[in-house]
């Protein structure tokens, strides 16, 4: 990758020239957009960038080929567009994170959770922000992994690229050499299955579901908040021979979820299990149920999976997660078959 892609973007921006008045429509990512534009990429003019337009194969083809300097191939069908996945996936080869994405994807079936295909790819992406978490009021611009991308979500991807530093891929190659899950019992697996099925889907307000939905009143195509998640793998699945499985989780807030349940039920993080619900909080384990502000789901050695800022992704218990870590629930016990 060309090292002078990597310039600081606050010098760059002090370069960059004034857009004159209606000579670009203003986009959510125009910030992303005029720094690719300003590096010759995507066509190298602001003017007539056209955010909102898909990003077709020959596109993205292209902007590979700039961010790598080599030749760009020819895709099957050029003017077909490219999904968000495709767009992920791209990129992560981009970076020489293939295997990367690789070791993520083989250590969850090796636990036996069936993951989707898009599952390596998506956790990199998401561990290098790749992907953004669209404002409060704005949800219907997020899109599903099988949505096509806009050219928009391809320029703010690749202006996270053009600011990457060499520490940051190599993290990500580091902890993917972490990711090994411990034996799972079948209802483990079971309530992780559905959990991971969901990797890559937007954060979305008030979300609980994959399909299109309207929560607190704006149209987005699915999604999920960090309580939404937990909800929908463990309120809204059926699994077959629990039936009181969906009743051990009652409240729809993480303020709830976590002061729903006795101090003598809660979960210390070193005796955590897969399957567990996480709390977090700012006061870590002294954060009482007001002030609980996050919570995922725990998949074993330190790794757990929740939505977050850059949609459904996976995340180690480190850094703010260890220092805000407040406890855990265990509903597989609560009221489910374990």
């Amino acid at each position: 990758m060309r090292r002078h892609l990597l310039l600081p973007l606050l010098c760059l921006s002090l370069a960059l020239p004034a857009v004159a008045a209606g000579s670009a429509k203003t986009s959510w990512a125009q910030p992303q957009i005029r720094l690719v534009t300003a590096h010759g990429l995507m066509g190298g003019d602001l003017s007539s960038f056209k955010p909102d337009a898909p990003l077709t194969q020959s596109a993205l083809a292209q902007l590979v080929a700039e961010l790598t300097e080599q030749e760009s191939s020819t895709p099957a069908a050029p003017e077909a567009p490219a999904t968000m996945a495709g767009l992920d996936a791209s990129l992560v080869k981009a970076l020489g994170l293939r295997d990367a994405a690789g070791a993520f994807a083989s250590g969850a079936r090796a636990a036996g959770l069936a993951p989707p295909s898009r599952f390596g790819n998506e956790v990199v992406a998401r561990l290098l922000g790749l992907r953004t978490n669209h404002p409060t009021g704005q949800d219907s611009l997020e899109l599903l992994p099988r949505d096509p991308a806009t050219r928009a979500e391809a320029a703010f991807s690749a202006a996270r690229i053009l600011d990457l530093g060499e520490w940051e891929t190599q993290r990500v190659r580091d902890a993917a050499l972490t990711f090994e899950l411990p034996d799972l019992t079948s209802w483990q697996q079971q309530i992780l299955r559905t959990a991971v099925s969901f990797i890559g889907y937007p954060y979305s307000w008030g979300g609980t579901s994959e399909k299109a939905q309207t929560p607190l009143g704006v149209q987005t195509p699915g999604g999920f908040d960090c309580s939404g998640f937990v909800w929908r793998v463990y309120k809204l699945q059926t699994y077959a021979g629990a039936p009181g499985l969906s009743q051990a989780i009652r409240g729809r807030t993480t303020m709830q979820m976590s002061g729903e349940v006795p101090k003598s039920a809660r979960i210390h993080f070193d005796e955590l299990e897969p399957g567990d619900v996480l709390f977090f909080g700012a006061q870590g384990p002294k954060s009482k149920p007001a002030h609980v502000n996050h919570t995922g789901i725990y998949l074993g050695n330190g790794w757990f999976i929740h939505s977050s800022g850059y949609g459904v992704a996976v995340a180690q218990r480190a850094g703010r997660y260890a220092s805000s870590s407040a406890r855990g629930r265990r509903p597989l016990n609560e009221a489910g078959p374990a």
